[in-house]
């Protein structure tokens, strides 16, 4: 089954981009990789899931976080390559957790991601990652994710 149709089947409805904020584009395409820049948390009416996990947000508000960030890498992703279906694989998943202190479960928190890279990849979703907690992230936002994928030879 492709990806786009994946996508389909399970009602997975990609979000509207959403700008930059700062000089940097959302993703580069370098061979057959392309490195997809730092994404965070966006709802659909344009507002950002903002606050530390563990402390003002809980754990299911951070995975859903990550899940929202996951889907804005998915617009993103399609965007630079014009169909889910050219990606390979997923490689690799860096995410980041805006912690209240003593918070240590950032694992769980980007299984959202995880998780949605699987449910739309299938096997090629599945990838290498890192889950570290930070102090403090852009704009207070309470995830922000970045990856690597590798992308089917043109053709």
């Amino acid at each position: 089954m492709s990806h786009e149709q994946r996508l389909a089947d399970t009602g997975i409805v990609l979000p509207d981009g959403y700008p930059p904020a700062g000089l940097y584009v959302p993703a580069v395409r370098s061979g057959n990789l392309l490195h997809v820049g730092g994404h965070g948390p966006v709802r659909s009416d344009g507002t950002r899931i903002t606050g530390k996990v563990g402390g003002d947000v809980d754990l299911e508000t951070g995975q859903e976080a990550a899940r929202l960030t996951g889907l804005q890498m998915l617009r993103s992703i399609k965007a630079e390559l014009g169909s889910l279906d050219r990606v390979a694989r997923v490689v690799k998943v860096f995410g980041m957790v805006n912690c209240a202190p003593g918070f240590n479960q950032t694992p769980a928190v980007i299984n959202g991601c995880s998780q949605l890279f699987h449910d739309v990849f299938g096997e090629a979703g599945i990838h290498t990652r890192s889950a570290v907690g930070m102090a403090e992230l852009p704009f207070d936002i309470s995830v922000e994710i970045e990856a690597i994928v590798e992308v089917t030879p043109d053709g």
